[in-house]
């Protein structure tokens, strides 16, 4: 029997937009998030036919960029096109992977979708395969935190970053992402002070005080050597799995496609100005998924 779908999102400009599909994503910020509704809006003629002759596949194709940028929207219509065989093979497994990616940046109709298809097999379409690694280069570090991170932050990084083997400008990056510099801050998902630990991280690297700078930077800085070592380096892998979790970063073989951690991403690496960071092997065994990130096929 022929599933009946809800109709993807309809969200540029010129169309409506329902509380229930175009919520605050429409409203997020930064260079990659207008350039990725960008190409969904692209990507929403082309299917449409408005303004351009109608063409399925290169729909497909200005969708699968949006969607690698984070675009939840892009993700939900994607799932739909799988679906439903709109300008693709019909495959419920690929239509389960973009409900899946968009379910968990929040949209609930993608959720429920999810629900109707099946749970994901685990593979990563092509489309959505990250680019080729660009080489190890380095720039100056973008941001001084110098003049804008309290003296005592600034002090505990520079007296405890060496002992962890990190950089203390990386430490320095992820503690202005996640807290501002605020010992006390506390987010909705209940992680805790400067590096914003959850209790899991906590106890895993014995923090009884996360609201204590010391200890909470003390067990913050182990968690940066432990993903350090577990992905051999690799700044932008380690942003993403202190963001989203390491076992997001391997099941999407590289940075996830969420808007929140790309944008994350970008911004730990130009504080850093380096790709690439010292690392220690004895620390733990490197990601069992490393290789297949590194040797995964590249959409063309």
């Amino acid at each position: 029997m022929r599933l009946r779908l809800p109709k993807p999102a309809l969200c540029p400009t010129a169309l409506w937009c329902t509380l229930a599909l175009c919520p605050a994503w429409t409203q997020a910020g930064g260079q990659e998030s207008t350039q990725a509704a960008s190409l969904r809006q692209q990507a929403i003629a082309h299917e449409h036919g408005e303004g351009v002759a109608r063409d399925a596949r290169r729909a497909v194709e200005l969708y699968c960029a949006s969607a690698r940028l984070g675009d939840v929207l892009a993700q939900y219509n994607l799932g739909w096109m799988y679906a439903h065989g709109r300008g693709v093979p019909r495959d419920d497994g690929a239509a389960a992977f973009f409900f899946h990616a968009a379910a968990e940046q929040g949209l609930e109709v993608a959720a429920r979708m999810l629900r109707v298809v099946g749970g994901t097999t685990g593979e990563v379409p092509e489309c959505m395969r990250p680019p080729p690694p660009a080489a190890a280069d380095t720039a100056p570090p973008g941001v001084d935190y110098q003049t804008i991170a309290p003296r005592k932050i600034m002090q505990l990084v520079h007296q405890m970053a060496p002992q962890y083997q990190v950089e203390p400008q990386l430490a320095l990056a992820i503690i202005a992402a996640e807290s501002n510099f605020n010992p006390q801050a506390l987010s909705a998902r209940n992680a805790q002070g400067l590096m914003q630990l959850i209790p899991e991280t906590s106890e895993r690297f014995n923090v009884k005080n996360p609201y204590d700078p010391a200890q909470n930077i003390r067990g913050g800085l182990a968690y940066l050597r432990w993903l350090l070592a577990y992905f051999e380096g690799d700044v932008a892998l380690v942003a993403a799995a202190y963001n989203a979790g390491e076992g997001k970063v391997e099941r999407y073989r590289g940075v996830p496609p969420y808007l929140e951690t790309r944008t994350y991403v970008q911004r730990i690496l130009k504080a850093v100005g380096t790709k690439a960071h010292p690392f220690d092997r004895s620390v733990t065994q490197p990601s069992p998924a490393l290789q297949r990130i590194r040797l995964a096929p590249r959409p063309g």
